[in-house]
């Protein structure tokens, strides 16, 4: 691979599977990725809902971090709206305090969650508005000088640790580039603004004491199996199951394939976009083109692959045929 690949973690809960069970096999994808040479693994803020435990994100990357020695753990992201900036500041100032140099903190505006449970978070409505300013807020915590006059965060202060603008719409691209901060496009489910969105983030980027030009890290999905036929047989029953997450309902297998061709069924397909299938030279291929396509300087990995042993073989397949990792080791 011409550019660095991490992993995003959705925490899924699988079928027959526990929270419990989900988050031990996150342990264990983070320590096969740190040796299989990925960058860092991220997880993501998610609530209320059943097939994911990544709900309490610091935690979790707390205790990932302490299972493994050198890949960097980190929020792909934390949904700031949702939570006091001072707060984050002292949860990643305590985290990058235990594991130093190895914690990553992206950030979305998003409420990670519907109506009703953002109200259960006491989320403030018009949160979202005042991001920016929080970002900064944090920022000022994370580094030597508080914008509050009298309150530091602690542990936080001092330890700098890296800020990420995460996003799907020119909006996080415009914030990331005045901030001069990366910017990680959430293109594994929301691909339509993409291209627009990485052109005006590099266009309009300013050096910043973080970084001192710009860097993009775009999401996509990966289905890579031991032969083509698995893949796809894999990919199909990922839409199949996205389709049943946007409709909520349990629908069979030819049930959900017939209504793949519905407006909801177009819709789950359409998320799906940059979706990577097929051996692993495929899977090599289809990465390679679309990090020129999205001028990427990094790449964000998920694996859609439904059961566990196909959803780890995708990871290292990939790291293989990257150069990552000597496939006879």
């Amino acid at each position: 691979m011409g550019v660095p690949l991490s992993i995003l973690d959705l925490a899924n809960v699988g079928r027959d599977e526990t929270p419990g069970d989900s988050l031990r096999a996150s342990i264990d994808l983070a320590q096969r990725a740190e040796r299989w040479g990925y960058r860092r693994i991220w997880y993501a803020e998610h609530h209320n809902m059943p097939r994911i435990a990544s709900s309490a994100t610091s935690v979790i990357i707390g205790h990932i971090a302490a299972h493994t020695s050198s890949i960097r753990v980190g929020a792909g992201g934390i949904m700031l709206p949702n939570h006091a900036p001072l707060t984050v500041a002292e949860q990643f100032g305590t985290l990058e305090t235990l594991h130093p140099g190895r914690i990553d903190l992206g950030l979305g505006r998003a409420p990670g969650s519907d109506q009703q449970t953002a109200r259960a978070l006491r989320r403030d409505p018009k949160a979202a508005e005042t991001f920016p300013q929080d970002v900064r807020e944090l920022q000022g915590y994370l580094g030597e000088e508080s914008l509050v006059q009298g309150v530091q965060a602690v542990p936080g202060r001092g330890t700098g640790v890296p800020l990420y603008i995460l996003g799907s719409s020119l909006f996080g691209a415009k914030l990331a580039a005045a901030l001069g901060l990366p910017y990680s496009f959430a293109s594994h489910f929301a691909p339509n603004a993409l291209e627009d969105a990485v052109s005006v983030y590099r266009r309009q980027f300013t050096p910043s004491e973080q970084l001192s030009q710009p860097h993009v890290i775009a999401g996509v999905n990966i289905v890579a199996a031991d032969s083509a036929e698995q893949a796809r047989e894999q990919f199909q029953a990922a839409k199949r199951s996205r389709l049943r997450l946007l409709t909520g309902r349990n629908l069979t297998r030819e049930e959900a394939d017939s209504a793949l061709d519905s407006p909801a069924g177009q819709q789950a397909q359409q998320m799906l976009t940059y979706s990577a299938v097929g051996t692993a030279d495929e899977v090599r291929n289809y990465l390679d083109g679309f990090a020129e396509h999205a001028r990427a300087d990094e790449l964000m990995v998920t694996s859609l692959a439904p059961e566990r042993d196909a959803w780890l073989r995708s990871f290292e397949l990939v790291a293989e045929v990257s150069g990552m990792v000597d496939a006879a080791a």
